[in-house]
C-alpha cells in the first residue's frame, strides 16, 4: 500500500511539472489501472479525476471519466460493506458484554473477557483496523443503605454496572463525519451526542 501512495504522489507530482509531456496520459492511466487492479481504489480514483482535469479531451482522458463511475460505484459499496460490519461488530459486542453482566452481575475490566466464552473469536475491531474502545465504571461510587431499623449508612460499591464503547471512525480520532464519525455506546444504548456522559468520579479502587 505503502509503495503506491508514494507512486501516485510521484505521478501528481510529474503532472505538475511536465503537463504537456505527450507521454503523461497512456503512461498515468496504466498507473490508475494497476492502482485499482492491486486493491488501491480510493488512489486509483484520485489519479483518474487528476488525469481528467488535466488531459480532459484526450483519449485517456475520456476514459478516465467514464471509469471514474465504476471506482465511485466500488467505493460505495466498499463504504456500505463496512458500515455493515461496524453494526454487526457492535451488536456482538453489546450483546456479550449483557451475556457477562447476566452472569457475574457487573461488566467485565476489559474486552478480552469476552474471549471466547461470550460469543466473541477475538477483541472485537473496526473493518479499518484498530479496536473499539471500551471504559467500565460504577455508575453510584458511593450508596446510602437503609436498614430494617430505618437506619442510613453510607458504603462504596464497586460493582462495575456501566460502561462506554466507542468505535472510532476512519480518521481513528474524536468526532467526524461520514465514515469518519464515532459511533458511542451507554450500556448498550447508541447515543446521539458527540461526547460521552461524564463518569462520576472518583471511582472506587478494586
Amino acid at each position: 500500500m505503502f509503495r503506491f501512495f508514494i507512486q501516485l504522489l510521484c505521478c501528481l507530482a510529474v503532472l505538475g511539472c511536465f503537463p504537456s509531456d505527450p507521454r503523461l496520459p497512456e503512461g498515468l492511466y496504466q498507473d490508475a489501472l494497476e492502482l485499482n487492479q492491486a486493491g488501491q481504489t480510493a488512489e486509483s480514483k484520485a489519479l483518474m479525476e487528476e488525469i481528467v482535469r488535466r488531459f480532459p479531451e484526450r483519449p485517456e482522458g475520456i476514459m478516465a471519466r467514464q471509469d471514474l463511475f465504476t471506482l465511485e460505484e466500488i467505493l460505495r459499496r466498499a463504504e456500505e460493506e463496512d458500515r455493515r460490519q461496524v453494526r454487526s461488530t457492535i451488536r456482538a459486542t453489546i450483546d456479550a458484554l449483557r451475556r457477562y453482566r447476566d452472569r457475574f452481575g457487573e461488566y467485565p475490566v476489559s474486552l478480552q473477557r469476552l474471549v471466547p466464552e461470550y460469543g466473541l473469536d477475538q477483541v472485537p475491531v473496526a473493518p479499518w483496523g484498530h479496536p473499539l474502545l471500551y471504559r467500565p465504571f460504577v455508575s453510584a461510587p458511593i450508596e446510602e443503605v437503609t436498614d430494617r431499623r430505618g437506619r442510613t449508612s453510607i458504603r462504596t460499591n464497586t460493582r462495575l454496572d456501566s460502561y462506554h464503547l466507542v468505535c472510532f471512525g476512519t480518521d481513528m480520532a474524536p468526532g467526524g463525519e461520514g465514515m469518519a464519525a464515532d459511533i458511542l455506546v451507554v450500556n448498550g444504548a447508541i447515543i446521539q451526542e458527540s461526547h460521552f456522559p461524564p463518569i462520576p468520579s472518583p471511582q472506587p479502587l478494586r
